[in-house]
């Protein structure tokens, strides 16, 4: 019988027994660490000889931190098989995989939670448009609309929803915005998509998607390439009404270029989900009511976990 390494769950019985139905392929560890250093002893020591795959949460980062070079290195030789519960992989050092000896194989699921982060940045860019923030607050004081009227909103229909990431997500927000607003989508990306893929969304340049664009989504991997890809310069390019939605990575974008762009009136507001050195956030986000912030919930649902788990 193989190994394989689970961590602890909770969910519907339906679901625990699909994952109990696992140990008819082999035996189900769990972990006992608590912290990175006693899961590196727990793998140094030989208590997890013989794992051949695990599966990881995206919560499992809590306890062993980023799966960086020094954690692969430290895994037993038999593991040759990590499967990430999550779209992004940034948290693993997939080139310290591939080299390992032998190389650690990584999955992901990236179609799994097109639905709900979609949804989560329309959720971002109709408050950030209609400057929702603001009024929320002042009624959870107690002040209604406050002693100054909140600042007119913005209608999402017929606007232009400009993509940076044309993947599976990108996808699924375009046809819910074209549904329910008629907005206009355009998009970049490294290539351009085959017309099936596009359904009707037009290709432009990088440059061109930051000048048209009322509502720029991102939607792109955080790597070497996109780093900061938004930064004084590109904000400088955007319409002074338009709104940023960050559903992607938070290090996608400078947060000091940002902050500065917003408090200068460079562009008019965002919706963020993710942020550059979460979970600390950039005073300049928080202090500044034309900017929606969400704790990293672009998941954070019961059927999507469910789907990303089986």
């Amino acid at each position: 019988m193989t190994r394989a390494l689970v961590p602890q769950l909770t969910l519907t019985q339906s679901a625990q027994k699909q994952w109990q139905s696992l140990s008819t392929l082999g035996d189900l560890i769990t972990p006992q660490s608590k912290n990175r250093q006693d899961f590196l002893e727990e793998c140094r020591s030989g208590k997890l000889d013989g794992v051949i795959a695990a599966y990881r949460t995206f919560y499992s980062a809590d306890i062993t931190g980023l799966l960086d070079e020094e954690l692969i290195l430290a895994l037993p030789k038999t593991w040759e098989y990590l499967a990430h519960c999550g779209a992004g992989y940034d948290q693993i050092d997939v080139k310290a995989c591939s080299r390992r000896d032998p190389p650690l194989l990584v999955s992901n699921v990236p179609v799994a939670v097109d639905d709900a982060t979609a949804d989560t940045g329309l959720f971002l860019m109709l408050g950030a448009l209609r400057n929702f923030n603001a009024p929320m607050g002042n009624l959870r004081r107690g002040e209604f609309r406050g002693s100054t009227a909140p600042p007119l909103g913005r209608d999402p229909e017929a606007k232009v929803l400009g993509i940076l990431g044309m993947g599976g997500i990108g996808r699924n927000m375009a046809r819910k915005a074209r549904a329910a607003w008629g907005m206009t989508v355009i998009y970049h990306n490294r290539r351009q998509l085959d017309e099936s893929l596009a359904e009707g969304a037009e290709y432009v340049s990088f440059d061109d998607l930051l000048r048209r664009s009322d509502v720029l989504s991102l939607n792109l991997p955080l790597n070497a390439n996109t780093r900061h890809l938004l930064s004084t310069r590109e904000f400088a390019l955007m319409k002074p009404t338009a709104v940023l939605v960050n559903t992607a990575r938070g290090a996608v974008v400078d947060e000091a270029a940002l902050v500065h762009a917003l408090d200068k009136g460079i562009i008019a507001g965002a919706g963020l989900d993710v942020f550059e050195d979460e979970p600390k956030i950039h005073p300049g986000l928080l202090s500044n009511e034309r900017v929606m912030l969400l704790p990293h919930l672009g998941t954070y649902t019961f059927e999507t976990l469910v789907r990303m788990i089986f």
